[in-house]
Formats: C-alpha cells, sequence, structure tokens
C-alpha cells in the first residue's frame, strides 16, 4: 500500500529531467509579439521559423540535451501566454501561434526575467550549472503598455549585471529605437518575412554556446541573410 505522505509533489515532478539529464544548461527565452499586425503572412513565416528551430535542435546531439527553451506570447491589451514552458530541446514541440490584440512588450519582458530567476534557482538546488540566460525579442512594432520603460531599465540593469543577455529583433515595421532600449546591444532587424533563417541561425548559435568553453563570443558573427544591416 502506497503511503499518501510518500508521494512527490506536483511541483517536484520536473526536477526528474535533471535526474536523467544531468548536462549544464543553456536557458532560452523567446518574447515573440503576437499582435494583431502579424495576422496573415508574417504569423504564418513564425510559425514555420519555430518549426524548423525545433528539428535543428532535435536533430543536435549535444544541443538536444543542453539547451532549454521557453516560449511568452505577448498579445492583447496587456496578455501574456507562456506557450511553451521550460523543456530541454529534445522535448520542445513548436507551439502554434495566432496573431491578435496590442503588443504588451514590456509585461511580456518582465515575465521573462521572472521565468528565468525562478529557472536558475531550481539549477541551482538541483546542483545543474548553466550558462548565461538569454532572451530574444521578436516584435513588428513597439510596447503599447503604460509601464513599458520601466521594465526596459530593469532589462538593461539585469543585462549589465550579467544575469541574462538580451537581443532584440525587430521585422518590418518595428520602431527599432523603442526595442533597442530593453537591452544593452543595438537591435537587428529581420530582412522580409526570413523568420526560418532568423531561427536555424538561432539554433547553430545555443547549440555553439551550449558546448562552449567560457568567456566564449555569444552568438555566430555570420547572421547569414536574415539580417537587414540597412
Amino acid at each position: 500500500m502506497v503511503d499518501e505522505h510518500s508521494k512527490i509533489p506536483d511541483e517536484m515532478i520536473p526536477y526528474v529531467e535533471f535526474a536523467d539529464n544531468a548536462n549544464e544548461r543553456t536557458p532560452c527565452v523567446l518574447v515573440l509579439d503576437c499582435s494583431g499586425s502579424m495576422r496573415g503572412e508574417p504569423i504564418k513565416q513564425l510559425n514555420a521559423g519555430l518549426k524548423a528551430l525545433e528539428k535543428e535542435l532535435k536533430d543536435d546531439i549535444d544541443a538536444s540535451s543542453r539547451v532549454q527553451l521557453l516560449i511568452i506570447k505577448a498579445f492583447g491589451k496587456d496578455e501574456t501566454e507562456t506557450t511553451s514552458d521550460w523543456v530541454d530541446a529534445m522535448n520542445f514541440t513548436a507551439p502554434v501561434m495566432k496573431a491578435g490584440g496590442l503588443t504588451p512588450l514590456g509585461k511580456a519582458m518582465d515575465e521573462a526575467l521572472k521565468k528565468i530567476e525562478e529557472q536558475k534557482a531550481l539549477y541551482d538546488s538541483c546542483g545543474i550549472t548553466s550558462k548565461r540566460p538569454w532572451i530574444f525579442l521578436i516584435s513588428d512594432g513597439e510596447p503599447t503598455d503604460y509601464d513599458w520603460e520601466i521594465i526596459a531599465a530593469k532589462c538593461r540593469e539585469a543585462q549589465m549585471n550579467k544575469k541574462v543577455v538580451i537581443h532584440a529583433v525587430g521585422t518590418q515595421g518595428a520602431n527599432l529605437e523603442k526595442l533597442a532600449k530593453f537591452s544593452t546591444i543595438a537591435p537587428k532587424r529581420l530582412t522580409g518575412l526570413k523568420f526560418t533563417e532568423f531561427f536555424l541561425w538561432l539554433s547553430r548559435s545555443v547549440s555553439c554556446v551550449s558546448k562552449a568553453a567560457p568567456n566564449v563570443p555569444d552568438l555566430l558573427d555570420d547572421t547569414g541573410d536574415w539580417n537587414d544591416e540597412e
């Protein structure tokens, strides 16, 4: 007979993954703008890119067990949704994103910082080492929540304190000046709708960093043709 008091609490179940896989982790959060302006071809290409990311990471035997992903969707007036909670790349299934509403990027980025702090605490409690977390903010517009600049300053402070690396990527129509306030690194602009090319590059970058020694560059310099440098 099973003693009810000996059962593992539900909140402890995610810890099991570390018992089976004690590799150092590279946590990566994708904050995705899914506002109404992304309807049609943009959201279609974003979803295709996420599928490419899933396949590329799963095909990389090292990255699949070392990279952890979390996806936060920014949509509505002030809504965010964790559409894919922390998961090792080998178990990642690309969510299907839908577009609608406004662009509460401040709230989404604040949520990303909180999720990273929680996951880092979990790593530490389980004896798992980790690389510096990454956040990729991808938007085709600009923040619409009233306190986004407060959160943006919080993001820059976290980056300056080496708690996280934040990269902003603006698609066509994005306000790069405002996106730049979320990071100490200048934002990049996506050429056309080359989400697939971007996510393939992202996969290769996180794979390299997850296997690299300390103090290596955060990203691959060669961005291919997804980055519009003009």
